[in-house]
C-alpha cells in the first residue's frame, strides 16, 4: 500500500519525465527545422508509400462496396445462363445452344420459378433524336419484364409487355446515358428515335446504374423486344445468347442450379461424362468472381505499397546514420552535461516519428489525389473512411520506430569524450 510520501514522490518523478520529454521533443524539432532539406527527402519518401497505401485501403474498400452493388443488383433469386462453356472455352465449341424451347420448357417444368427472359445482343447499333445522335453500347433484344428481371426499375414509363414482343412493336427502353446524350434532361417518354433508321417510341427509361466491375456503362444500352430485333436487325431467329431466370425461393438456389443444370442437359441431348454446351451464372458466382480480381488487385498493390514504405524506412535509417556522424560533438556536448542513453534515444526516435507521421499526412492527401483521379477515369472505385487516416499513421509511426531505432541507438552508444572530440 503507498503511503503519502510515496504517492507524492511518484507525481514528482512523474511530472519531472514529462518535462523531459517535452523539452527532448523541442530539441528533436528544432534539429529537424534545422536540417530542412533533410527532413523534406524523409518525408517525400515516406509520403509516396503511405500514398500506395491509401490508394490500396480506398480501392479495396470501393471494391467491395461494388462487388456488394453489382451482386445485389444480379439478384440472389436470379440465374444468367449464357450459351456455350464460357468458363471452359473448349476450342470450337458452339455458343448458339439457348433456343426459344428451352426457354419454353423452363418456364413449364422447373420448379419455383416465374420470370424466364431470353435476350440477344445486337452488333453496333447508332440511335438519333432530331440532330442528335449517339453510337450506343449495348442493344439488347429482351422479352417482357426486362427491368423486373434485372430488378432495374424505371425511372418513368413502362417496361416491355407481352403485346409489345407478340407483335413485334418498336417501342424501346434507354438506359439513363443514352436519354441524357438524346434528350438532356427532358422526359424520353413517349418520343421517337431513330435506330439504325428504324423509328421506335420510347416507352420508358431506366435508373441510373453506373459503371460496371469491368468498367464498362451499364446506362449506355437500349431494350427493345426480342421478336423486333429478330425481324428488323437480322439477328439469329431460332438462337439466343441468355436467359435470365428468377425464382421464388432465394435460400434453395443450389437446388435450382442442379434442377436447371439436369433440365437443359436433357433438353439438349448431352450423354453422361460430356461438358456442358451452357454456363450457368448465379449471385455467388459473381461474387467469387469478383473476389478474385478484388485479391489480386489487392496483392498487387499491397506489394507496390510495402515496396514503396521500405524505400521510404531505408532512406530514413540511411539519413539519419548521416545525421549521427554530422551531430556527433552535439550528442557528445549531451552526453557530457549528464543526457543519458534514454535521452539520447527519445530524442531521435522522436524525430523519425514526427518525420514518418508529417509524410503520412501527406502521403494520404496524395493518395486520395490520386484515386479521385483513378476514379474519374473509371479505372477503379475508391470508398473513403477513417481506416485510411488509421492504417497510415499507424504504419508510419511503425517505420519511424523500427528504421529509426538502430541510428538512435548508435548515436547513443558513442563515447561522450570521443564523441566532444568529433569522433576521433
Amino acid at each position: 500500500m503507498k503511503t503519502p510520501q510515496t504517492a507524492t514522490t511518484f507525481r514528482t518523478g512523474l511530472r519531472q519525465r514529462l518535462r523531459l520529454f517535452w523539452r527532448i521533443q523541442g530539441m528533436a524539432l528544432n534539429v529537424l527545422w534545422a536540417y530542412k532539406l533533410r527532413s523534406v527527402f524523409v518525408i517525400t519518401a515516406i509520403a509516396l508509400g503511405i500514398a500506395s497505401l491509401t490508394v490500396i485501403i480506398a480501392a479495396h474498400d470501393g471494391a467491395n462496396r461494388k462487388a456488394d452493388e453489382i451482386t445485389q443488383s444480379f439478384g440472389p433469386d436470379a440465374l444468367l445462363i449464357l450459351g456455350g462453356d464460357i468458363i471452359n472455352r473448349a476450342v470450337g465449341q458452339r455458343f448458339k445452344t439457348l433456343t426459344w424451347d428451352d426457354a419454353e420448357r423452363i418456364r413449364q417444368s422447373l420448379p419455383g420459378t416465374y420470370l424466364v427472359v431470353p435476350m440477344q445482343v445486337s452488333g453496333a447499333t447508332s440511335i438519333s433524336h432530331g440532330n442528335k445522335k449517339w453510337d450506343i453500347g449495348n442493344t439488347i433484344g429482351a422479352t417482357e419484364n426486362y427491368g423486373e428481371s434485372w430488378n432495374w426499375p424505371l425511372a418513368e414509363g413502362r417496361d416491355l409487355s407481352a403485346g409489345d414482343v407478340e407483335m413485334g412493336a418498336r417501342v424501346c427502353l434507354l438506359g439513363e446515358t443514352v436519354a441524357k446524350e438524346l434528350f438532356g434532361n427532358a422526359s424520353p417518354v413517349g418520343k421517337s428515335v431513330f435506330l439504325n433508321r428504324i423509328p421506335f417510341t420510347v416507352a420508358g427509361k431506366l435508373t441510373p446504374r453506373g459503371i460496371a466491375g469491368g468498367g464498362a456503362n451499364l446506362d449506355d444500352r437500349v431494350i427493345i423486344p426480342l421478336t423486333t430485333m429478330v425481324q428488323r436487325f437480322g439477328v439469329d431467329r431460332r438462337y439466343f445468347r441468355a436467359l435470365r431466370i428468377k425464382f421464388h425461393d432465394a435460400e434453395h438456389m443450389e437446388d435450382n442450379i442442379i434442377n436447371l443444370e439436369s433440365l437443359l442437359r436433357h433438353l439438349h441431348g448431352l450423354r453422361e461424362g460430356e461438358p456442358n454446351d451452357f454456363t450457368i451464372l448465379s449471385a455467388a458466382e459473381v461474387q467469387k468472381f469478383l473476389a478474385m480480381i478484388k485479391g489480386g488487385l489487392t496483392i498487387f498493390l499491397g506489394i507496390t505499397a510495402a515496396a514503396a514504405i521500405l524505400v521510404g524506412g531505408f532512406v530514413l535509417a540511411n539519413l539519419f546514420y548521416l545525421s549521427v556522424s554530422e551531430r556527433t560533438r552535439e550528442i557528445g556536448l549531451r552526453r557530457a552535461m549528464g543526457a543519458d542513453r534514454q535521452a539520447i534515444v527519445t530524442q531521435f526516435l522522436i524525430e523519425a516519428v514526427a518525420l514518418t507521421v508529417l509524410g503520412a499526412v501527406v502521403g494520404v492527401f496524395l493518395g486520395l489525389a490520386m484515386g479521385q483521379m483513378l476514379a474519374r477515369l473509371g479505372l477503379i472505385e475508391i470508398r473513403l473512411s477513417w481506416k485510411i487516416f488509421s492504417y497510415a499513421m499507424l504504419s508510419a509511426t511503425l517505420v519511424g520506430v523500427i528504421f529509426g531505432l538502430r541510428p538512435a541507438r548508435h548515436a547513443a552508444d558513442m563515447d561522450p569524450i570521443r564523441a566532444l572530440r568529433g569522433g576521433d
